[in-house]
C-alpha cells in the first residue's frame, strides 16, 4: 500500500458520488462495502467519518466513510482487500479485476488506487 497523498478535506465533509445502477443495489442491500475509485482530486479529500451520499438516477443512499486506503494499483487492491466486499458476489479477483480495468484505463489507474470503505446510515 502506498501513502494516501490527499489535499485538505473540504470543510463540509460530505461527498457524492454517481453509481451504476448494479453496484448501487449492492451497497443499499449493505452486501458492497468498498467503493473502488481512482485518484482524483475529489477522492483525495475524503477521509474516515465523511459522509458519502451515493447516487444513481434519482435514488441516493447516504454513507459514513470508515476507512480509505491508497493502492498503487488494482492488483494489489484486489490482493489486500475483501473481494466479495467490492463487487458482485460470486466474481473471482479475475473477474474483479476485468470489471476494474474496463471502467478506469491504465492512464487512470495511474493516479492510484482507492478503496473506500462505507457503512450505511439509517434513513
Amino acid at each position: 500500500m502506498i501513502p494516501a497523498m490527499r489535499k485538505p478535506r473540504p470543510p463540509s465533509g460530505k461527498h457524492v458520488l454517481n453509481v451504476r445502477k448494479p453496484y448501487f443495489d449492492l451497497i443499499a442491500t449493505g452486501t458492497k462495502t468498498i467503493e473502488i475509485r481512482v485518484g482524483y482530486p475529489k477522492i483525495r479529500h475524503m477521509a474516515a467519518g465523511d459522509s458519502l451520499r451515493f447516487v444513481s438516477g434519482t435514488d441516493s443512499l447516504h454513507t459514513c466513510i470508515t476507512e480509505i486506503k491508497e493502492y498503487g494499483s488494482f492488483e494489489e487492491m484486489l490482493a489486500a482487500e475483501d473481494n466479495v466486499a467490492i463487487g458482485e458476489p460470486g466474481l473471482s479477483r479475475g473477474e474483479l479485476l476485468t470489471v476494474c480495468r474496463d471502467i478506469y484505463p491504465p492512464e487512470k489507474e495511474a493516479l492510484g488506487v482507492f478503496a473506500i470503505h462505507v457503512a450505511l446510515l439509517p434513513r
